[in-house]
C-alpha cells in the first residue's frame, strides 16, 4: 500500500496537460468516484490496524496534493483562455495605417454644421437631372448660354426615346431647392450640398467636377437683411471672428436682387496680398433674393412668401481655410497631400 501511495504521490507531482480535454480526462483517472484515489480507499479496509492511522495520513495527504496540482493546472489553462480573448487574432501582424478625412469632406461637414445652428436642414437629390429642375424652374431663358453644350454636360439617349436635351449633369445644386420648393410648403430652411459638372477645361483653377454647397430659405417677410445676417454669421464661424463682408451687385437668373459676397483675406487682414490681389477682399458665394418667377414656377406665392438663396463652391473655401492653391489636387488622390490633414 505504501508503494503504490508513493507512486501516485510521483505520477501526480509530474502531471502535465496540454488541453483542457486532456485535464478532465487526468482528474478522472486519479479523482473520480472510480480513480485511483478512491481504489486506496477502497482497499484500506484490508490494511493492518496498526498501519490505519500512518496510511490514512498518507491517503489524505496524496488526495490533497493531487487536489492541488489539478487545480495549479486548471488556472494555468484559465490565464491562458482569458488572455486569448483578449487579444484581437483577425488584426493583420503588419501595423495599418490609419487613413484621413478628405479636405473637402472636413470643410463641407464644417459648413453644414455651422448652418444647421441658425435651423438649416441637409437636403440631397440626383446629380442625372432634367432641364425642368436645371434651368427651367429657375428663370433660366431658353437661349441661356448655360444650356449649350459648350457649357453643359447632356446625356443622350436612344432615338425616339428621349430627347438628347433633357437629361444632363447637373450643373448647380440649385435644382435640389427646386425639388424641395415643389414638395414642401413653407417655412423651408434647407442646405443642398453636392457634386456638380460643367463642361470646362481642368487647370489649377477650374475643374469639370467639383462641390457645392447652396442655402434656401423662404418664409413670410423674409429680406435681404436677413440674408446679410446670416452669411455675416456664416463668414465669423468659418474664418473667424474678425472677418468682415461686402456685397457687391451682382445678376443670376434665379435670384433678384443678387449679389456677390467678398470676405476680408484671412492671409493678409485686409491690408493685401497677392493672394487677394492687394485688394483686401476674396470672393466666396453669390446670394440674392428668390425671383418671384421661380417661387410661382414652383408653386409658391410670391405675394405672401419671399426668401433668400445663396451658394457656394466648397472647393473655394478649402482653398481659403487650408491655402491649396490647385483644384487638381483635390481629386487626385496624392497620398502626400491627404497626409497633411491626418490630425484634423
Amino acid at each position: 500500500m505504501k508503494e503504490r501511495i508513493q507512486q501516485l504521490l510521483s505520477q501526480i507531482q509530474q502531471l502535465q496537460a496540454g488541453s483542457a480535454e486532456e485535464l478532465e480526462a487526468l482528474r478522472i483517472k486519479y479523482l473520480s468516484k472510480k480513480g485511483e484515489i478512491s481504489a486506496l480507499f477502497n482497499d484500506f479496509r484490508n490494511v493492518a490496524p496498526e498501519d490505519k492511522k500512518e496510511i490514512g495520513m498518507r491517503i489524505n495527504e496524496l488526495k490533497q496534493q493531487a487536489q492541488n496540482r489539478f487545480e495549479e493546472l486548471k488556472a494555468q489553462f484559465e490565464a491562458a483562455k482569458a488572455e486569448a480573448e483578449r487579444q484581437d487574432l483577425t488584426c493583420t501582424a503588419d501595423p495599418v495605417t490609419l487613413g484621413t478625412r478628405h479636405p473637402l469632406s472636413l470643410v463641407r461637414e464644417e459648413i453644414i454644421d455651422i448652418f444647421s445652428r441658425i435651423g438649416f436642414t441637409v437636403e440631397e437629390g440626383p446629380e442625372v437631372e432634367d432641364d425642368k429642375h436645371v434651368f427651367g424652374m429657375l428663370n433660366f431663358a431658353p437661349e441661356h448660354p448655360a444650356r449649350d453644350m459648350q457649357d453643359t454636360f447632356f446625356i443622350e439617349k436612344e432615338e425616339g426615346i428621349q430627347k438628347p436635351t433633357d437629361i444632363l449633369l447637373r450643373t448647380h445644386t440649385s435644382s435640389v431647392q427646386t425639388r424641395v420648393m415643389t414638395t414642401q410648403k413653407p417655412p423651408i430652411r434647407v442646405l443642398c450640398p453636392g457634386r456638380v459638372y460643367r463642361n470646362e477645361a481642368i487647370s489649377a483653377r477650374a475643374h469639370c467636377f467639383f462641390h457645392q454647397v447652396e442655402g434656401l430659405y423662404i418664409d413670410k417677410n423674409v429680406s435681404f437683411a436677413d440674408l446679410r445676417q446670416t452669411l455675416l454669421y456664416f463668414a465669423k464661424e468659418m474664418f473667424g471672428a474678425d472677418t468682415k463682408i461686402r456685397l457687391r451687385p451682382s445678376y443670376f437668373p434665379f435670384t433678384e436682387p443678387s449679389a456677390e459676397m467678398d470676405i476680408s483675406c484671412n492671409i493678409c487682414g485686409g491690408t493685401g496680398c497677392g493672394f487677394c490681389k492687394q485688394t483686401g477682399w476674396v470672393e466666396i458665394l453669390g446670394c440674392g433674393m428668390v425671383d418671384p418667377n421661380v417661387l410661382e414656377s414652383c408653386g409658391i406665392d410670391s405675394k405672401e412668401y419671399t426668401g433668400y438663396a445663396f451658394g457656394m463652391g466648397v472647393e473655394r473655401i478649402t482653398n481659403l481655410k487650408y491655402r491649396v492653391k490647385d483644384l487638381r489636387l483635390f481629386s487626385e488622390n496624392d497620398v502626400r497631400f491627404l497626409n497633411q490633414f491626418q490630425s484634423c
